[in-house]
Order: C-alpha cells, then structure tokens, then sequence
C-alpha cells in the first residue's frame, strides 16, 4: 500500500513580525512611509470629535493605506479589502492587524471626496521633488465608464415633460376604467392595476419634480442635452459595445514613469471639450519644450484655433485609418501647419497641434493623382534640422 506524509494539523505557534513584512523597496513600504512622514493629512484629523468623550476611531492614514494599497492590487470591493485585511499578511502590516469592517472602508472612500484633490497633489508634489516626472511628454487619453444610472431615464426636458404627461393621461384612463368597472358590477378590486396606477403617479411626480429644480443642459455651444433622473452629471455616450449612460475618465499621464499629473472625470459626452482643461491643468509641471499627444477623438477645429493662439506646447494625434502607399515628409512651420491641417479633408483625422518653440515638423505626405497630400498613414515627425 502506498505510503504518504502525515497531514499534521496540531496547534503550531508561528511568530510573525508584521513590521518585517514591509520590505524595503517595495510598494507597501513607499506607501506606508510616505503616508506617515510626507503627506500632510490634517484634514482628516480634523473630521473627529472624540477626543475626550466617544469611542475611538481607526486612524484615518492607516484606513487611506489599505484603501490605496487594495486598488493597487485591483481590489474595489470593500468586502475584498476587508477579507485580505483578515487573511493577507501584508494587509495585516500595513494595518496593524485592525481589519476595519467593509462597511467602515466604504464609508471612508464615500467620505474621501472632499480630500482627493488635496491628497493627489500632495502625491504629485512628492513625486516632482524625487525627479519622477519627465516633463519632456505628456499623453492624454480617457475612458469611457458606466454610471448607476439607467439610460432610459434620459431626455431633454420637453421630452421628459411628454413623458409625464403620458404617465398622467395613463392614470387618469385606468382610474376611469375602475370607476367603469365599479358602476358597473360593484366594487371589485384589482391589485395588479393599483400597484401600476401608485408607480405611474410616482414617476410623474418625480419628473415634475426634476424638471422644477434643474436646469436644462447645454453644450459649450449652446445645443441643448440630455438630462438624466437618476444621475444628471451623466450623459449618453457611443462607444464600440454600444450606448452607455456614463462619464469619460481623462489622465494626463508622464512618459518618463507613467505618472499621471493630471486627472478628471465629466459627462458632457464628447471628448474634445474635455482636452483644453486638461492641457491648462498640467501647465504647473510643463516647460516650452513639453510635447503634448492626444488621439484623433480629440481634434476639433475649435481645438486647433485656442491652443495656436494660446500658443502652449505642440499637441499632436496620431492619424489613423487608411494605408499610404507613398509617402515623403514635407518640413513646414507650425502656422503653415495649422492652417493645412483646418483646409484639408483630413482634419479630423490628423489631429492639430500648437506653435513650438522650434517650429519645424514633418508631416507624411502621399502623391494621389499628381497632387501631394497628408497622408493618414504614421504621425507627425520632428525635422531634424529646424527650418522655416
């Protein structure tokens, strides 16, 4: 008979020094340090009142590192943080062996909101002084991302104002039809119509009520968008898997270590009036010579016009699409560069960019039926000798 290893389940005392489990050079060690000597977190401090009477509190700095070191590690979920603060012996460290409950981690993450901006520049401050961030590239790029908020509770307010007027007309032909019914035959109560009748009401005066308070939305240029019910921050946006009721997400992020130095969240549902804030934003960690890249979604004509006669860095997309067969770079300044681009039938392909200190770029070109045009093929490419 085969013979194997006895499985020893006794009792076993087994020292662990939570503070050794802080490598040095490791993320949870730079966390752990940077939180304790380097960010200033008074604000939290000065959320508590029990310093004579109440019970005590978790501290918040410990509760911001379980927060942070969890969406490190791609944990969102309180009840996830909460059982590897139980179970991870790294959560255990970078604790001190508290394990919050899930329910108190998300109620510090819901109650951060007022801090976040505060504690991301602090972070940025500290990664500027260690020379982490390049300042010769940035790149701006986003995402789209659902939002709580259902799709069909959308539409401007005439649109919502018709859909309360049919929810009220839908009542008000149901509350006849019973009182039909009971002339008729006798008081005779059908459940299933009252239960329609009290949620039609309601939703008619829910969007009474909205339509009361809010404001109607408009674009930049005045169009008139969609409101939401549930979430009116939100809007509807295309996206390859369909339409979705969400935000865009917009980074600015550092090529010399990823580092992102700028960061915003809106629901207009349209990228290209999101890329002008975001540039002005990371004008605290530009030079003149700061390359600044974003993809065709965010060109515009307007676009190209502010950041030429703002004159900040150069603002490049990357052309996509169509192949070119044969292309030469052809050396023009950047005013001549502008003006091509607005002219040509690949504005919105190619993407504009701003005067740069040296001036010169190189755009592909392609020869179509004996003429010379930017081609949609490669990106912009730097003259190696500056000429005008």
């Amino acid at each position: 008979m085969a013979r194997y290893k006895i499985v020893d389940r006794s009792p076993r005392f087994l020292p662990v020094v939570l503070d050794a489990q802080l490598m040095s050079g490791s993320f949870e060690y730079a966390l752990d340090y940077l939180i304790d000597h380097q960010l200033d977190l008074g604000n939290l401090d000065r959320r508590y009142r029990n310093d004579t009477t109440g019970s005590t509190a978790y501290d918040p700095r410990v509760l911001l590192k379980i927060v942070l070191l969890a969406y490190s590690r791609g944990m969102i979920s309180s009840r996830a943080i909460e059982r590897a603060c139980r179970e991870n012996v790294l959560f255990m460290a970078i604790s001190g062996d508290t394990a919050p409950q899930f329910t108190t981690l998300a109620k510090f993450v819901r109650e951060l909101r007022s801090e976040i901006a505060e504690i991301f520049t602090q972070v940025l401050m500290t990664c500027d002084a260690q020379g982490l961030i390049g300042r010769q590239m940035f790149a701006i790029d986003g995402v789209k991302l659902p939002s709580n908020a259902a799709k069909k509770k959308s539409g401007t307010h005439t649109e919502l104002a018709r859909q309360a007027e049919r929810m009220e007309a839908a009542v008000a032909a149901m509350l006849a039809a019973h009182q039909s019914r009971d002339d008729t035959n006798g008081f005779e109560e059908t459940e299933p119509d009252a239960r329609r009748i009290a949620r039609l009401a309601r939703d008619a005066v829910r969007i009474r009520d909205f339509l009361a308070t809010r404001k109607e939305r408009r674009s930049a240029k005045g169009a008139i968008r969609k409101s939401n019910l549930t979430d009116n921050d939100s809007a509807k946006m295309a996206t390859s898997k369909g339409v979705l009721q969400g935000y865009t997400g917009i980074a600015a992020v550092d090529a010399k270590h990823q580092i992102i130095v700028c960061a915003d969240a809106h629901g207009s549902g349209s990228e290209q009036e999101a890329l002008l804030p975001m540039v002005e934003r990371t004008a605290s960690y530009r030079t003149p010579h700061t390359l600044i890249t974003a993809d065709a979604g965010y060109h515009s004509e307007a676009n190209l016009k502010q950041l030429h006669e703002q004159s900040i860095p150069a603002l490049i997309a990357d052309a996509s699409a169509r192949r070119a067969k044969r292309f030469t770079p052809t050396a023009i300044t950047a005013p001549r560069m502008a003006a091509r681009i607005t002219n040509s039938r690949e504005a919105k392909a190619l993407a504009a960019h701003a005067s740069c200190a040296s001036g010169v770029y190189a755009i592909p070109t392609e020869r179509r039926r004996g003429k010379w045009r930017s081609s949609r093929k490669g990106k912009f490419r730097r003259c190696p000798t500056p000429s005008a």
